[in-house]
Parts: C-alpha cells; sequence; structure tokens
C-alpha cells in the first residue's frame, strides 16, 4: 500500500512550506489522500521551520509525521539534529549538503548528500534549492509525477512568468540527476 509520510524542515524562508505544499498539491491531482501540516511560530523569524505531508492511497488516519516519517528533507543542521531520529529504520534522509555541517549518524537509513544550493544557483536563483531537494525526492520515490508538481506551481506560487515554471523545472531535473545513478551515501560510509 502507498503511503508516504515526508518531513521537510530548514529555515524559515527556505522554501519549506511551498515544498510540502507542492507535494500536497501535486498528490491531489492524482487523486491520492494527502494532508499537509505546517508549524509556524518563532520559526518564521529564522529558527527551524517545518512541515508534514502525506501522501496515500487510502484517507489519512493521522497527519502526524514527527516520529514515523519514510522520508526526511533536511535544508539546515538544526533540522538534521532535531529530525534525524524521526525517520523510520529503511527510510530515506536528504540532507542539503551545501548548508549542512554534519553527517547523519543513524546507519538504518539511506541517505543523501545533496549540494541544493549549489545547483540551484545553476539554474540561475539559489532560493529554488528546495526545488532541487523536491526533485531528488521524486526520483527516489516516484511518489508524484514531475507533471503533477509543475501544474501545482501557480497555485503555490501565484501566476508567474514562464521563466518561472522553466527554472523550477531545471531545478527539479537536477535534483533527480543528483541522485540517480548514485547509491545512498550510508551513514556508515
Amino acid at each position: 500500500m502507498f503511503n508516504e509520510r515526508i518531513l521537510c524542515a530548514g529555515f524559515g524562508g527556505q522554501g519549506i512550506m511551498s515544498l510540502g505544499q507542492l507535494l500536497a498539491y501535486g498528490g491531489m491531482s492524482e487523486e491520492r489522500h494527502v494532508s499537509w501540516i505546517p508549524s509556524y511560530g518563532p520559526e518564521m523569524r529564522g529558527g527551524t521551520a517545518y512541515c508534514s505531508v502525506v501522501l496515500s492511497e487510502k484517507e489519512v488516519g493521522s497527519p502526524i509525521v514527527t516520529t514515523n516519517a519514510t522520508t526526511a528533507v533536511i535544508m539546515n543542521t538544526p533540522s538534521l539534529i532535531k529530525f534525524e531520529k524521526s525517520v523510520i529504520s529503511g527510510g530515506i534522509i536528504l540532507v542539503n549538503s551545501s548548508l549542512v555541517n554534519r553527517r547523519v549518524t543513524r546507519k538504518d537509513v539511506n541517505v543523501y548528500y545533496i549540494p541544493a544550493v549549489e545547483l540551484a544557483g545553476e539554474c540561475g536563483n539559489q532560493q529554488a534549492a528546495n526545488i532541487v531537494m523536491l526533485g531528488a525526492y521524486l526520483a527516489l520515490t516516484q511518489a508524484v509525477t514531475e507533471k503533477s508538481i509543475i501544474s501545482a506551481l501557480p497555485k503555490v506560487f501565484g501566476e508567474k512568468p514562464k521563466k518561472f515554471i522553466d527554472l523550477n523545472r531545471r531545478a527539479l531535473e537536477l535534483g533527480q540527476k543528483a541522485v540517480l545513478g548514485h547509491g545512498p551515501k550510508l551513514a556508515a560510509a
């Protein structure tokens, strides 16, 4: 049974909430049951912000993902410290190696270190690092299609010029390439 529980975490302003919203809208367009729970508050001032997303074939029983995530998308070091233990054994941790200055300590999860800020810079906008990480997630899980994410962009970001869509499409592709053909870097490695 398909049941993805994703935890997205980073500094306020890194696009954590929009990453989660894109996944939720993408899942909805593919007729999945979804939930998206943001965490606001002092995090909006640069602390650790996070959101939980559930994509499922069945109704979502609990939208809480902080203790049983199948995947964590980690954008900064404080988020890794806070949420590393939240991923189930055998799950995935995607780490923005551009900003995270430590390694995952667990040996029972699949870890991918992705230089998201640098890859986003190749697209022309370092603020697309969250979309690079989303592309990596999609490549590893096929939880939703890239087409569904592209169609969700206007719902999350509003109507933007075509170059905005093209930039995000390129960021998704770079994230996918960053993990395809490369095995996970297990914490023990």
